[in-house]
């Protein structure tokens, strides 16, 4: 992670002066992206990845609070399910990484003295785990009205089970078709989730969650608005058609997940991005404020010398990268090849034997 602290203001000017001072305008021509063209309309929006989630602990109410604090329009965090059908904002399947408590989330129960309702996270200042419910109720807040909130569906979940609970929360509060669902944004991962999220949540924009620009075109284009892919991914060739493909076609782009200042500028540069996601949404708006003053010095001054300092933005390791996201995908949700495209119905119900 970029930073180990909050970066301030100060600190996210001084990074860029920093970096293009030692960049002059002579080695533009030999890295630079594309020809300096006029400022896009509309720099990304900032959406705190897990909230603020380099500054306070990741996925809990009060870093979500933080990356409002800081101005970003949107949050996103991560959904999972108890045993006693409690939705809760986590990201792992499994408590250990982030807070007290252990073993895997399906099978603990929320409520009660052993419950999680009653863990807190390791990182400080700690938080308790965050409902789904609750993060609804910030979003609800008459001062939050404009908050998006991007809600990536773990594969672990049952959307037979998860759908179904999303709505009841979400249609319980007043005015919610117009004041909260259009707010919403389901983010998945695997084809699987489709139908339910039709059938269950049909008032809420889909997006694609992943890395692999051959599976979004595939299996999600039809049925998604928006498309969440990989920062690394975006800056290949690949990625730049796909951008182009997306603003040609309406769609909605969304970068994940992007901290490093000059980072920043790249997607800026690009002119197709609708969304920044980032763990330090403070930093991006930072860097937005500084292109919007002066977004074609800083554009002519960008190099993309960094594609040579990361593993992450070589072909091969990206291609690993990816075979290895969908092996593991597969293996929770079953095979993609399952799930045509062409096909929007819900798999029938099994039949359990009385063996079972």
């Amino acid at each position: 992670m970029l930073f180990s602290r909050r970066p301030g203001p100060l600190s996210c000017l001084r990074l860029l002066a920093a970096f293009y001072s030692t960049n002059s305008t002579s080695t533009f021509s030999t890295y630079a992206h594309k020809a300096i063209m006029a400022p896009p309309k509309q720099l990304p929006e900032c959406w705190g990845h897990r909230g603020a989630s380099a500054a306070y602990p990741e996925n809990t109410l009060a870093s979500f609070e933080a990356a409002i604090r800081d101005g970003a329009e949107g949050i996103e965090s991560d959904v999972h399910m108890s045993l006693d059908d409690v939705v809760i904002m986590f990201h792992d399947p499994s408590l250990d990484r982030t807070t007290n408590g252990t073993g895997f989330i399906r099978e603990k129960l929320w409520y009660g003295p052993e419950g999680m309702e009653q863990l807190r996270t390791t990182k400080e200042p700690r938080q308790s785990i965050p409902t789904f419910a609750e993060t609804v109720a910030l979003l609800m807040k008459p001062e939050n009205l404009h908050v998006k909130l991007n809600v990536d569906v773990k594969v672990q979940s049952d959307p037979k089970r998860l759908f179904p609970l999303m709505h009841k929360i979400i249609s319980a509060h007043p005015d919610w078709e117009t004041n909260l669902a259009p707010r919403i944004l389901l983010g998945l991962w695997h084809p699987k989730f489709l139908p339910y999220a039709k059938k269950h949540l049909p008032y809420c924009r889909r997006s694609f969650i992943g890395a692999s620009i051959e599976i979004a075109r595939s299996y999600f284009w039809n049925h998604c608005d928006v498309f969440s892919i990989f920062f690394a991914v975006l800056t290949t060739a690949q990625g730049e058609k796909f951008r182009a493909d997306c603003k040609a076609a309406g769609k909605k782009v969304m970068v994940w997940t992007v901290n490093d200042p000059v980072h920043l500028v790249e997607v800026a540069s690009w002119g197709d991005v609708d969304v920044v996601i980032t763990d330090v949404p403070n930093v991006w708006l930072q860097v937005r404020s500084t292109l919007q003053a002066d977004y074609d010095k800083i554009i002519q001054q960008h190099s993309r010398r960094f594609l040579w300092t990361s593993p992450w933005f070589y072909s091969a390791v990206q291609s690993f990268f990816i075979r290895n996201r969908m092996a593991y995908l597969e293996s929770v949700a079953g095979p993609f090849r399952e799930y045509d495209d062409a096909d929007d119905t819900l798999p029938p119900p099994q039949s359990v034997s009385a063996s079972a």
